[in-house]
């Protein structure tokens, strides 16, 4: 598992908003959740550097501020604004993330294996021209 680093690559190309496409974000009740579910994916064979550990400050500092240009120049047709704002929501309450590379349907079938039963907040995958729920 590594530690979150926002990289240009995962905005969106209009309106910079958080879009790491090919990747999931999970959300947790907490860091102790997160830890533990990335634990159990590595256990599952997900490589720990598929892994981000997001915090709930990296949350609110990082990814967080993305959402303030959702709709400029125009109004966003998605929903990328208004999930990085409920991931911003769950932050301040103490929830944390793992953003997990998910760019094949192998990968996300190995990642549901992985957290098969483990309980998560909020999960969104990110594909190229749509956020799936999980």
């Amino acid at each position: 598992m590594t530690p979150f680093a926002l990289t240009p690559e995962m905005l969106s190309t209009l309106g910079k908003t958080f879009y790491p496409t090919g990747h999931t974000m999970l959300m947790f009740a907490d860091e102790s959740a997160a830890r533990d579910a990335a634990a159990k994916l590595s256990e599952a064979g997900v490589p720990g550097a598929d892994i981000a550990f997001v915090t709930p400050q990296a949350i609110i500092d990082q990814i967080g501020p993305t959402a303030s240009d959702a709709d400029n120049p125009l109004p966003s047709p998605g929903t990328e604004g208004a999930t990085v704002r409920a991931y911003i929501k769950l932050a301040r309450e103490g929830h944390a993330g793992l953003l997990v590379r998910t760019d094949d349907d192998e990968a996300v079938e190995a990642l549901r294996a992985g957290l098969d039963g483990t309980p998560f907040v909020m999960g969104q995958r990110y594909r190229a021209l749509v956020i799936e729920d999980l």
